[in-house]
């Protein structure tokens, strides 16, 4: 998360601390390195060992299972409950966009916690809750129906051009670089007028697209619902095949995840990026990088990419290895075992930025009450008081990231493996499963390491 920056025109705010980077790191976690990476390391290799002794038939299918809860189809379906939710989106876009355009430039405007926090980190715990929540409030796919239905009505999925398939989910990997590069790297992050800029250039890109291919564009292109639509599929509630709305186990879910081109680019995006943030406030990475000739921002998007394209080539590596048993091509793997990486991006997610939801959170809904900064009460909000309890309780912070971490790596090895059974020659199911199971014992390392050190 960016550092925002300090200004000497910064309205006091009686009680509200300064945002600071990932409040929490590894002073709050006492937990000994060597015992979390032992423990980690052992937790994956029994996972795979019972696995393969008791798991020997697929498991999951989503186009099938599920139970059904009476009238919740009918209740989510309504037009009336879906207006709602988009009205709603756009109400709540229309308030944090006066707060960006009308508001002070300094750390007590709402805005940037709203994006840096809300939406970026809370979209994570709502779609694993909920579902697609940033679908159902999209507030540029309301405007483009909206604009559809001005202009003589038609079917808003179907654009004066077919969105080609292979187009997948790459436009998507893309905004959520360019999201994550102006977070991370763009030294004026915490200015006002480049968060308009990029909402701007975004608002344009979607619209614009979805004149042109129709709402699907929107599941292709916007970051955030292609974001919030991926961890949904880790949530409790899914679609069977004929679209009947079912409560089921997560991992079942998860199953149903598509397997599209760029798909293995979205996931890799939003591990890299997570990783990276962590790496670059090392003490390592600050010693190497003050040396360094050049541009700051040049060097650390080049480390940015690095890190994304090491997530994309060791997962790739893993499973092209295998050879699939039906009409598969081996070039289509790494997306059909991409889905078991959802869950690591979740909880990678989660516990970086666990204290930073949590405490920055209840500041920036404090802040919503006064956009302007002038004294407003608006939300009812203003008069409370940040909580610090998860901060001044270190062991139980550290429990929880620590076994998010791990955890998140178990479900993984549970999604990879049942995937395997379905795809991989019987001969070749349990040894094809070796090198994504190498890559996932390294990801956990490489993520307890940096949780706790950085």
């Amino acid at each position: 998360m960016p550092p925002l920056r300090s200004v000497p025109e910064l309205v006091p705010v009686t009680g509200l601390p300064v945002f600071t980077h990932g409040l929490g790191g590894s002073q709050d976690l006492p937990i000994p390195l060597s015992l979390a990476l032992a423990g980690g390391s052992a937790v994956l290799a029994i996972t795979f060992i019972l696995l393969a002794l008791a798991w020997r038939t697929p498991r999951f299918e989503a186009e099938v299972q599920g139970r059904p809860v009476p009238g919740s189809e009918r209740v989510v379906d309504a037009p009336a409950f879906q207006w709602t939710l988009r009205i709603v989106g756009l109400a709540a876009t229309a308030y944090v966009t006066w707060a960006a355009l009308a508001g002070p430039d300094n750390l007590a405007n709402p805005t940037f916690g709203v994006v840096y926090v809300l939406l970026w980190v809370g979209v994570v715990p709502a779609s694993l809750l909920v579902g697609p929540v940033y679908r159902a409030f999209n507030p540029l796919r309301t405007l483009h129906l909206l604009l559809v239905k001005a202009v003589g009505g038609g079917d808003p999925d179907v654009g004066v051009v077919e969105l080609p398939r292979r187009m997948g989910l790459w436009p998507a990997a893309l905004g959520l670089f360019a999201f994550v590069w102006m977070e991370l790297v763009f030294p004026e992050n915490n200015f006002l007028w480049s968060l308009q800029l990029w909402f701007a250039v975004y608002a344009a890109i979607l619209l614009i697209g979805g004149a042109v291919f129709g709402a699907r564009w929107f599941a292709s292109a916007d970051p955030f619902e292609a974001y919030s639509t991926l961890l949904s599929h880790l949530s409790p509630w899914g679609r069977t095949a004929d679209g009947t709305l079912v409560v089921r186990n997560p991992l079942r879910n998860l199953d149903g995840t598509p397997a599209v081109p760029g798909l293995v680019a979205v996931v890799s995006v939003l591990l890299g990026s997570t990783a990276w943030d962590s790496f670059q406030d090392s003490l390592a990475w600050q010693r190497f990088a003050v040396n360094l000739p050049g541009d700051p921002v040049l060097v650390n998007t080049t480390a940015l990419v690095t890190f994304c394209l090491a997530v994309a080539a060791t997962f790739s590596a893993a499973t092209l290895g295998a050879k699939p048993s039906w009409g598969l091509a081996r070039r289509e793997l790494p997306m059909y075992f991409a889905h078991s990486l959802v869950p690591i991006v979740a909880g990678y997610v989660l516990a970086h930025y666990l204290s930073y939801l949590v405490e920055v959170g209840q500041q920036t809904l404090i802040r919503l009450s006064d956009p302007m900064v002038n004294g407003s009460n608006s939300l009812g909000t203003a008069d409370r008081s940040v909580s610090y309890w998860l901060s001044n309780h270190p062991t139980l912070l550290a429990c929880l990231k620590v076994g998010l971490i791990i955890g998140v790596h178990v479900l993984g090895v549970i999604a990879a493996h049942d995937r395997a059974l379905r795809l991989l020659p019987r001969g070749n199911q349990l040894t094809g499963q070796l090198p994504l199971l190498a890559v996932m014992v390294t990801y956990t390392l490489g993520g307890l390491y940096l949780l706790l050190t950085v």
